[in-house]
């Protein structure tokens, strides 16, 4: 087994705003969480400055909105106070793009509420959230959606899969135990970080009671779609072996279970690091993109089967074409664009031929943590 393969320098999500503009189904799951982040705020002891972390946000536009929600309900219940807003991502994250938006300076200016508000100041970190990133007790809430299933390291490459969450035994085995450690990292670096009485919400991928996860709720199963298509590419020639089996996801899909097991175990450094879990439920946000198609009546409708996979291709790509890039690096950039282009238009022409059950439901396991000492 490898020692561990890092791709904190290289992991990221499409820039120039394509992520957010086409990742509605988690805009819609973060804007759901903001009653949730008032309540928590409200709980939270009343320091002279309010300082809140977003972690793994990516261009900020998928929790914008929310921001400005919390924000305005202070301001309006006449919390004054200045705020701090810190969004930490890898070094490679688009930031510049994350600052324009809260300026108003890029997208819709609606929610830019860095120019709505007075004494709301915004800071980027490009450092992942696998470890400390801010002083000891100086946060009062951190938060963070559909982020930290991503592993430190890959352990390993998956011989016959792109992801952990289909990967043989041993794989699997590999992955579990990465993301058992780095979960209890982050958790730590967030004890650190929290006032006492401080919260940490996180919003995770994961797998719910019923075992389904992101992509894989009971129709096509969207991960087993990505393999078929990039063996395809190997089995013809376009990729080599090893491009074909460095496509691995450096992701990992932790169950209830094993979110909670550092809470359940009042000796584990984690509890005695003062950290409680106040709550734990799984959540299921339906596509967004086969909503819209089937209100327009599905397949025979007033919207094409072309027009749907044109619209539910680019939101799967807006998070998961980082994996096949890195897998092709040596190649030339023209060579890269041609095959993965080809690698999504293979996706798209399968959703358009056959729409039904192409989708991208999301499963969130949903937790509320507070730091207690």
């Amino acid at each position: 087994m490898s020692k561990g393969i890092n791709t904190q320098a290289v992991l990221a999500m499409r820039g120039a705003g394509y992520y957010s503009e086409r990742t509605a189904g988690a805009r819609h799951v973060i804007n759901d969480a903001g009653t949730m982040v008032i309540e928590a705020l409200a709980q939270t002891p009343q320091t002279s400055l309010l300082r809140i972390a977003d972690y793994g946000a990516a261009d900020g536009g998928t929790s914008r909105e929310m921001w400005d929600m919390v924000i305005g309900h202070h301001r309006a219940n006449g919390d004054n106070r200045q705020i701090e807003m810190i969004y930490t991502d890898l070094a490679s994250n688009d930031f510049s793009t994350l600052f324009r938006m809260m300026q108003g300076m890029q997208g819709d200016p609606v929610h830019a509420y860095q120019s709505r508000y007075e004494n709301v100041f915004v800071h980027g970190c490009g450092t992942g959230f696998h470890q400390q990133l801010m002083a000891d007790a100086s946060l009062n809430l951190g938060f963070s959606a559909t982020a930290m299933h991503y592993v430190s390291v890959k352990p390993m490459e998956i011989p016959t899969h792109v992801h952990a969450a289909c990967a043989d035994p041993e794989s699997r085995a590999a992955y579990a135990h990465q993301a058992a450690q780095d979960w209890e990292h982050i958790l730590l670096a967030r004890a650190a970080e929290l006032i006492p009485g401080g919260r940490f919400i996180c919003l995770n991928f994961g797998i719910d009671e019923q075992g389904r996860y992101l992509g894989n709720t009971g129709g096509q199963h969207m991960f087993d779609h990505f393999h078929k298509y990039w063996l395809a590419l190997f089995e013809d020639g376009s990729i080599t072996a090893d491009e074909y089996k460095r496509a691995s996801f450096a992701q990992y899909y932790r169950t209830m279970d094993e979110f909670c097991a550092p809470f359940n175990d009042p000796d584990s450094a984690v509890r005695k690091a003062g950290l409680n879990l106040k709550s734990c439920h799984s959540k299921l946000t339906k596509c967004p993109y086969e909503a819209a198609f089937l209100a327009a009546g599905g397949v025979g409708g007033s919207m094409s089967n072309i027009d749907y996979a044109n619209s539910l291709i680019p939101t799967m790509r807006s998070w998961s074409e980082t994996v096949f890039r890195t897998a092709l690096e040596g190649r030339g950039e023209d060579d890269i664009n041609q095959i993965v282009d080809r690698f999504y238009d293979s996706y798209r022409d399968d959703v358009a031929a056959n729409p039904s059950g192409h989708a991208m439901d999301y499963i969130h396991i949903i937790l509320d943590i507070e730091k207690t000492a």
